[in-house]
């Protein structure tokens, strides 16, 4: 329950082509949520709902979570007190793991290490800044609990592809990320505020390694989507990057089939460098995210419509459909 009172606000559901039982569980909750409402968007891709709830948003304030996360009581009271400040047009707050069961010592350590901001990781989306409120970097607000100025977002020119489904993954952008760095170029400010934190639902299945190298893989996806809008496409430093990034997976190959006797070497020397299980465990998410990033590199290079979806002035409305 929210301490504010429910008919101040309203709650949006897009249904953005589940395979479960969404609609009857939003229908149970009718008339226990006055303005709870339901829409169903065909098109696959986090940017689509999103831009879809903004559309059918009656307010100015928009307020993104995601559905496995639990609002503090003050979470909303916090939202509509903070924006009473007209130049704050971004806030987040805590989002605190609800781990489903005891999490490895390596995310332990991952999520505990000290640094001058507070607690962040990042491939869980969640980070404790604190319990004071202060101006942050935009990038520490994540879009599980993004609340932001409908007018930013329009003037942003809306969100970038984001969370499409893995047979589409090549069209993956920078998500919420890229109206993050909008507000940051602009000089414009983004708030944490301890009140409108939630909690984040860690299930088991994202404690394992193949769920943070996949995170750290389609990570570097979404770094190739920016270094390509960054360049205008694709130009002779574009190709010398593919180049550099294609030699580097054909140096993983040769370390995985161990077809040449001097890396074998290197392998040997690199396994004294590693000091912990935790050090490998660090350098293969680096790993994995470079390679990501270099798949991404290959398939704008082969396919013309993909970059021309990456260089995509803004995909609101038709322009987030996914070429045929």
């Amino acid at each position: 329950m929210q301490t504010i009172d429910p008919k101040l606000f309203e709650v949006i559901v897009i249904d953005n082509r589940s395979t479960d039982s969404t609609r009857d569980m939003v229908d149970s909750f009718s008339g226990k949520i006055p303005n709870l409402r339901y829409f169903y968007e065909k098109e696959p891709g986090l940017h689509v709902g999103r831009h879809k709830g903004l559309k059918e948003a009656k307010g100015n304030i928009l307020v993104y979570a995601d559905d496995d996360i639990e609002a503090f009581p003050t979470w909303l009271e916090g939202i509509v007190g903070v924006f009473e400040d007209k130049d704050v047009v971004l806030v987040g707050g805590k989002n605190l793991p609800k781990f489903e069961t005891e999490p490895p010592d390596w995310i332990m350590k991952m999520w505990l290490q000290s640094r001058p901001e507070g607690k962040i990781l990042g491939l869980l989306s969640i980070l404790d800044l604190g319990d004071s409120i202060k101006v942050i970097n935009p990038f520490y607000v994540f879009g599980c609990n993004y609340s932001i100025r409908k007018s930013i977002v329009l003037e942003a020119g809306g969100f970038h592809p984001d969370a499409l489904p893995r047979e589409l993954v090549r069209f993956r952008g920078d998500g919420e990320s890229y109206v993050s760095r909008y507000i940051m170029e602009n000089g414009y400010k983004a708030l944490y505020y301890p009140k409108t934190s939630i909690f984040h639902y860690v299930s088991r299945e994202r404690m394992t390694l193949k769920y943070f190298y996949h995170r750290a893989y389609i990570q570097g996806i979404s770094d190739s989507f920016v270094q390509t809008r960054n360049d205008h496409g694709i130009d002779s430093k574009s190709e010398n990057k593919k180049a550099f990034h294609a030699n580097n997976v054909k140096i993983y190959d040769l370390l995985k089939h161990g077809r040449n006797k001097i890396i074998n070497r290197a392998i040997k020397y690199r396994k004294k460098i590693f000091s912990s299980e935790y050090d490998k465990i660090t350098y293969k998410i680096k790993k994995m995210q470079r390679i990501g990033f270099t798949f991404h590199q290959n398939e704008v290079h082969r396919d013309p419509k993909l970059l021309e979806w990456v260089l995509r002035k803004n995909y609101l409305g038709e322009n987030g459909k996914l070429p045929e």
